[in-house]
């Protein structure tokens, strides 16, 4: 399964940047990855249909109201996705506005890095950290110990 995460806005600080592309080259070891920032010229989300791309990919809305899991409950779920026949599945991740209801109401899931508030340049970060993880974890790769 291919993964594509689309955020909103660009990274701008380059230590993050650099971690940003260390976790997107360990994880395409595991899978197909594309990340894609979007800049929107009005500060709207882009809307859906325009994330998922042109196939019927899942998008997954990061979302501080979203479900939280632990690292193990999303590798499991993250397995569930990999075994269910897509091709591809979407993560879309905002910047420090979030989304509005509208387009939450139309995500296929909403999930939650955590409770804390971080700074969306970060919740990238933790976000290609927990999928490398996830992935390591369905590989009984050594990293997550």
């Amino acid at each position: 399964m291919r993964i594509r995460l689309v955020l909103l806005g660009k990274t701008r600080n380059p230590q993050v940047k650099a971690l940003l592309e260390d976790y997107r080259a360990r994880l395409a070891r595991f899978t197909p990855i594309e990340i894609v920032e979007w800049k929107s010229t009005d500060g709207s989300p882009p809307a859906l249909e325009a994330a998922r791309g042109k196939g019927k990919a899942p998008i997954v809305l990061l979302d501080a109201t979203g479900r939280e899991l632990t690292s193990e409950e999303f590798a499991r779920w993250l397995a569930r996705q990999l075994n269910s026949g897509q091709k591809e599945l979407v993560f879309l991740l905002g910047g420090a506005e979030g989304f509005p209801e509208e387009t939450k109401k139309k995500a296929d899931s909403l999930l939650s890095l955590s409770r804390l508030t971080m700074p969306h340049e970060l919740a990238r970060v933790v976000l290609l950290e927990q999928l490398y993880r996830a992935f390591a974890l369905l590989r009984e790769h050594p990293y997550p110990k």
